[in-house]
């Protein structure tokens, strides 16, 4: 399996390089516009990141419930610590995606520590499977059955390397921008991404070239 064409339609990295940078000034500035005390500068700035942010905790969740209170959280958190956020040190995006992937975990943490039983599973923190793991209505159709695949078995990765694994596939992150997210040195980002892609060819064994 490639590493890059079975994943193609979570790949953040097919967004052009000046919408990128675009995005980057465009957020520089209403940073400095809500530190200002303007309001409207908050809703923008919430408007060009919360679909990014609602994407990776449905990602990681597989629940559209948890993904939108995960969203909510996420950017309230955000907006209260925004006069600490340091463009010096990191990117909005990568800031925001470690503030994402902690809220994730803690839901995670919440919804299934309680429940867990010791079922041979590979660690505790293994996440139980659900009916509605599945991508979100609008893309289903979009999907032909070798990506459904593919997300399938993404989704039954292990936590850890499912974070990685959408990160790197869906986020377009570079494992230095992964380690600062997840607070794992890069080397550590890199070997968990083989790990995930590793499984990923078992599962998908004779299904992708």
């Amino acid at each position: 399996m490639s590493d890059t064409t079975a994943l193609t339609w979570l790949d953040g990295r097919d967004v052009p390089a000046e919408r990128l940078y675009g995005a980057a000034d465009e957020t520089a500035a209403l940073i400095a516009r809500c530190l200002s005390g303007e309001e409207a500068a908050y809703i923008a700035l919430y408007d060009l990141h919360s679909g990014m942010v609602y994407r990776l905790a449905y990602s990681l969740l597989q629940s559209q419930q948890d993904a939108e209170e995960v969203l909510q959280d996420s950017f309230e958190y955000a907006f209260r610590r925004l006069d600490r956020f340091d463009a010096r040190k990191s990117a909005f995006k990568t800031w925001l995606y470690r503030i994402t992937v902690s809220r994730c975990r803690n839901k995670r943490r919440r919804k299934w520590l309680p429940s867990f039983s010791l079922n041979g599973d590979e660690s505790p923190d293994y996440e139980q499977r659900h009916s509605d793991q599945e991508p979100l209505p609008d893309e289903r159709a979009m999907l032909n059955e070798q990506q459904r695949a593919v997300w399938s078995a993404v989704r039954d990765l292990s936590p850890k390397l499912r974070e990685v694994a959408i990160l790197r596939y869906y986020g377009g992150l570079a494992y230095a921008e992964i380690g600062e997210v997840l607070e794992i040195p890069p080397k550590t980002a890199e070997s968990r991404m083989r790990l995930a892609h590793k499984a990923l060819r078992e599962r998908l064994s004779g299904l992708v070239e």
